[in-house]
C-alpha cells in the first residue's frame, strides 16, 4: 500500500521534480484537464472529487511516513485545485493559462481564508489549502469570462 500512496501523493511522480513540484504537479492537472477531459465539466467535477479525497488519505499516509508536515512531495492537493479551477473554463489555451497564473498565485499567497485551511491536521490540511486556492480561481476566471 505505501507504493500506491506516494503514487497518488506524489501524482505519478510529478511531486519528485527537483524545482518547483507544486508547479510540476498544476501542469501536470493543467495538461491532463484540457488533454485528456476536454475540458468536460462533469469530468472535472468528478476528477476534483475523487482526487480530493483519495489525496487527503494518501496525502495523510505519505505525511506520517515521512514524518514531516505538508511534504513538499505530496502535489495531488494541486492536481485537485487546478482542475477545481478550471471547472467550466471553455477549452481555450490561453484561459488554461491565466486559470494557471491566478492558481499559482492563490496557492503561494495563501490568502485569507486559505492560510487557516492549511492548518487543518494532516491530509485535510495538504488538500484544502489548494482546493481554496482552486475556488479562488474558479471565482475570477468566472468573472474573466463573464467580461469576454
Amino acid at each position: 500500500m505505501r507504493f500506491v500512496h506516494y503514487t497518488i501523493a506524489t501524482a505519478f511522480g510529478f511531486g519528485y521534480s527537483p524545482t518547483a513540484p507544486g508547479t510540476a504537479g498544476t501542469i501536470l492537472a493543467l495538461a491532463t484537464a484540457y488533454l485528456f477531459f476536454d475540458g468536460n465539466p462533469a469530468t472535472l467535477g468528478i476528477a476534483t472529487v475523487l482526487a480530493t479525497f483519495i489525496g487527503i488519505y494518501s496525502g495523510n499516509y505519505v505525511e506520517k511516513d515521512l514524518g514531516k508536515e505538508d511534504p513538499s512531495i505530496v502535489v495531488i492537493d494541486e492536481v485537485a485545485g487546478m482542475w477545481l479551477g478550471l471547472i467550466l473554463v471553455p477549452l481555450n489555451p490561453w484561459l488554461y493559462l491565466l486559470a494557471f497564473g491566478l492558481f499559482r498565485l492563490f496557492d503561494v499567497t495563501k490568502l485569507y481564508p486559505i492560510d487557516y485551511l492549511q492548518r487543518l491536521p494532516g491530509g485535510w490540511g495538504i488538500m484544502l489549502d489548494d482546493i481554496g486556492a482552486g475556488i479562488y480561481t474558479f471565482i475570477i476566471m468566472q468573472i474573466v469570462i463573464y467580461f469576454l
